[in-house]
């Protein structure tokens, strides 16, 4: 059954077993954004068309705010774009993009999933959460024993929401962020980028 089968966020939870809470997890960690970034976003929001299909608003308002913030982090991390991700028969597809772990055989290698971006659809963040969520669990079981939290992301380019799955327990995060209040949007994805550092961190020093 591929992810973007399941529709509804209780359908997910109630077949994998998982407990579904709300809190504001997210912490909010300053980000400098370019000025390059800011005026580029300017004139694509004034005079270029953004959102008149799916890939235009992957590829012009969401692959960018990731992108400008996992090359802080590309050192650790590749940031994929529409790669495989594959468990078993329940839990495969393609998620819209991935942060994993850098293998140490290359950029090429995928290696470990730590954090999931959907789009949402139409707007349709019901399901966009049904799909990251069964994405994230299929990350969670593709780290096998290791208990790291794996982050989510649905966004339809203008609302961003997150969520954390920590061993059966999946939180959304209350809050949702805009990208007309881009510092506060970059704090965020920076947040959990960084969560997925510290843990990576703490596993290597283990």
């Amino acid at each position: 059954m591929a992810f973007s089968n399941y529709k509804t966020i209780g359908a997910v939870i109630k077949e994998f077993q998982k407990t579904y809470t709300e809190a504001n997890f997210v912490i909010e960690t300053a980000f400098s954004i370019p000025d390059y970034f800011r005026e580029d976003l300017r004139i694509m929001m004034a005079e270029g068309v953004v959102d008149n299909s799916e890939f235009a608003v992957c590829e012009n308002l969401i692959y960018p705010v990731l992108k400008e913030v996992w090359k802080c982090y590309r050192s650790k991390f590749v940031l994929w774009s529409h790669e495989a991700l594959n468990y078993d028969t329940k839990l495969s597809g393609f998620p819209e993009y991935i942060l994993a772990k850098r293998s140490p055989l290359g950029k090429v290698v995928f290696d470990k999933p730590y954090l999931l971006l959907v789009e949402a659809k139409q707007d349709k963040f019901e399901e966009g959460w049904a799909q990251c969520i069964a994405e994230m669990i299929a990350a969670q079981r593709l780290n096998e024993e290791l208990p790291i939290t794996i982050f989510g992301i649905v966004s339809n380019g203008q609302y961003w929401e997150f969520g954390k799955l920590e061993q059966n327990i999946f939180t959304q995060n209350n809050n949702r962020y805009l990208l007309q209040e881009l510092d506060r949007l970059f704090a965020a994805v920076n947040y959990v980028f960084q969560q997925c550092e510290i843990q990576l961190d703490e596993l290597v020093a283990a």
